[in-house]
């Protein structure tokens, strides 16, 4: 009975370690650390979609180590790197002394973000924005702004915004629920060069930084990477 109940253990041990390795995987796209917490995540409207297949990146606060100051990322449409893709946002989490952000990926299914109320269909648990029909993304126009004289597959399921109360924090505490770690043996993509180009275009504008804007971004979100902007309500 002894060695049985050692083999189990065993055995136990082994399947935690897999889902910590299997969960750790989330975090190859880490890159930023920062000794000073993030702002709060900045209330903002939604533009219209402005083609079909774009999927919406919700906005984020990233770190300049240069300038030892965080700025604002826009929300903004982008194309997926391929269809059936969905995003997974990037999230700051607390890791001993320091903030850490994980990075964003694309992927089959939408992973775990911190449990971050990003809103836009990212209420801190999965995503309700809409599903990939084939190689076509239908619009769930309840929770997402779109064009509908450039996009036509929509539909409305507003019982996916009933009773969100998920606070709107901006630094992850909880770790990841079996769906989520589930999510993690996914192939996962990186950041598409749009995806990369749009942060740099941010970096590069000085009205980004929060010494500048107090945490209120003038552009929190974008139609398209390179494209206008859009104030915050």
């Amino acid at each position: 009975m002894k060695k049985i109940a050692k083999i189990t253990i065993l055995l136990a041990a082994i399947a935690l370690l897999s889902i910590a390795k299997s969960y750790a995987q989330v975090s190859v796209g880490v890159s930023l650390q920062a000794n000073i917490a993030p702002p709060a995540i900045p209330t903002y409207d939604q533009p219209p979609c402005p083609e079909d297949g774009y999927l919406w990146e919700p906005g984020y606060w990233s770190w300049d180590s240069n300038a030892n100051d965080y700025y604002w990322v826009p929300g903004v449409w982008v194309a997926p790197p391929s269809p059936g893709m969905l995003w997974t946002p990037g999230y700051w989490g607390y890791d001993g002394n320091l903030y850490v952000f994980h990075a964003g990926y694309w992927g089959p299914h939408v992973g775990y973000y911190g449990g971050i109320n990003y809103g836009g269909g990212f209420f801190g648990v999965g995503f309700v924005g809409g599903a990939w029909a084939g190689n076509h993304f239908r619009y769930n126009t309840a929770v997402w702004n779109v064009d509908r004289t450039r996009v036509h597959n929509t539909y409305v399921d507003r019982t996916v915004i009933v009773n969100h109360t998920i606070a709107n924090n901006h630094i992850s505490y909880n770790g990841p629920r079996p769906e989520e770690i589930q999510a993690v043996r996914d192939k996962h993509v990186q950041v598409t060069r749009e995806q990369q180009s749009h942060v740099q275009s941010a970096r590069s504008d000085h009205s980004q930084f929060r010494s500048v804007n107090h945490g209120t971004p003038s552009r929190p979100s974008m139609s398209r990477v390179g494209g206008g902007g859009r104030g915050r309500h």
